[in-house]
């Protein structure tokens, strides 16, 4: 086996240098980790959602997750609400400083996806978008789903 030639070698690394391209812009201008930049921006599309919600929709352990949680909320960025649904659980929120970071950062980030995509082509953009959504739904098929829903 050559490493640099598996697939999930190669995804896995395409994932991390973007991944960490894109943190420079939310580090640098809004002091957000990883973990934190998920859960604004899951909220800002989302509006409330719990903890094991975002979790699950960022594939992120419901700890790391947590821990975002009462980061941004100790900054004022997100707010809890009793889920009338489940009283086990709270629904959190942006606050009106955690919508204005996710209305200026919104932007930034889809113009950073416009200059990664630009050395392709629209239709290379369009058959890679496809192959991403399809290898997703059967890498979830392939992996052994967790109890809890983490």
């Amino acid at each position: 086996m050559i490493l640099e030639r598996f697939l999930p070698y190669r995804l896995n690394v395409l994932a991390s240098l973007t991944s960490n391209a894109l943190a420079q812009i939310y580090a640098e201008r809004f002091g957000l980790t990883i973990p934190g930049w998920r859960v604004i921006v899951t909220l800002g599309q989302y509006e409330f959602r719990t903890a094991r919600d975002i979790a699950a929709h960022g594939v992120m352990h419901k700890s790391t997750i947590s821990r975002a949680v009462a980061t941004l909320e100790e900054r004022g960025l997100v707010a809890r609400k009793p889920n009338a649904d489940d009283r086990r659980e709270e629904l959190l929120e942006l606050t009106p400083a955690g919508r204005a970071i996710y209305e200026d950062l919104a932007p930034e980030a889809l113009a950073f996806e416009r200059r990664l995509l630009s050395v392709l082509s629209g239709e290379e953009q369009g058959i890679l978008s496809a192959l991403v959504d399809k290898l997703a739904r059967h890498a979830r098929s392939l992996a052994p789903q967790e109890e809890g829903g983490s």
